[in-house]
């Protein structure tokens, strides 16, 4: 089973998310245009990193994004990995993903785990609780946000249902981007599954991204590196290299791991 993949790397306008929702509307219709099966976006691409402005410019209950969404998938009849949105939910804001699949369903949403300090996520969001699998384009999936790349446990925790796909919407800062491919490679290889990461290009008020969204192999071999420009980038994968002959899953030893 081949599956194409368009990477959505975009420059996020800080506190402005009229743009950039358009920005991403012309992302998903011009993966469509490209035939592509999935489109994912980068993290927090309605606001960027205005965490002190959330109150007034985050999405209420996540209404606007998940509409928006829906609408354009089932239009262009393309899965939609929505990267992550700022939300608000009563008094708590979240940094949420929602994917849809090509008939406008939403099939998961999933609220970031790890909060990321050197960011100030931790003053202002609140920290979601559930793992988050599903089947996307008859795909074994999951999908974490940024700095859940940090804890290969929670990873693991996830991928142990057997998933072939794992997804990392992303703003992952220029001067960390070696670590970035580093433990994405990391990710795959110890999972046995294919990584796609998205992160964003541009600057906003404390910090300057450069991309490298990248599609990685079972083996750890990057196939799709965006480089460091807004593009939407395109990789055509083949499920059947999903599992090697080394049986991690089967030979771990869970009741030793705490």
């Amino acid at each position: 089973m081949r599956r194409k993949i368009a990477l959505a790397q975009l420059d996020i306008q800080l506190g402005n998310p009229a743009e950039n929702y358009q920005k991403a509307k012309r992302a998903i219709e011009e993966a469509a245009s490209h035939h592509a099966d999935i489109v994912v976006l980068p993290e927090m691409w309605n606001t960027g990193y205005a965490l002190d402005q959330l109150a007034e410019l985050a999405d209420e209950n996540g209404q606007k994004t998940q509409q928006f969404l829906s609408e354009l998938a089932l239009k262009n009849q393309i899965n939609i990995v929505g990267g992550s949105v700022a939300v608000r939910n009563g008094q708590s804001f979240f940094n949420t993903t929602y994917v849809y699949d090509q008939k406008g369903n939403l099939i998961s949403s999933y609220e970031k785990v790890h909060l990321f300090g050197l960011m100030n996520e931790d003053r202002y969001l609140k920290a979601g609780q559930k793992e988050n699998h599903f089947k996307l384009a008859e795909i074994p999936s999951a999908s974490f946000i940024c700095y859940d790349l940090r804890f290969p446990e929670w990873i693991r925790t996830v991928a142990r249902y057997g998933t072939d796909i794992l997804y990392f919407p992303a703003e992952w800062p220029s001067k960390r981007i070696k670590q970035w491919k580093i433990m994405l490679q990391s990710r795959a290889i110890e999972n046995q599954a294919f990584v796609v990461a998205v992160n964003r290009v541009g600057t906003d008020l404390a910090n300057s991204f450069n991309g490298h969204s990248l599609v990685i192999d079972p083996l750890g071999q990057i196939i799709q590196d965006a480089g460091e420009v807004e593009q939407v980038s395109y990789v055509e994968i083949d499920l059947a290299q999903v599992r090697g002959p080394i049986p991690v899953f089967k030979d771990r030893r869970p009741s030793l791991y705490h």
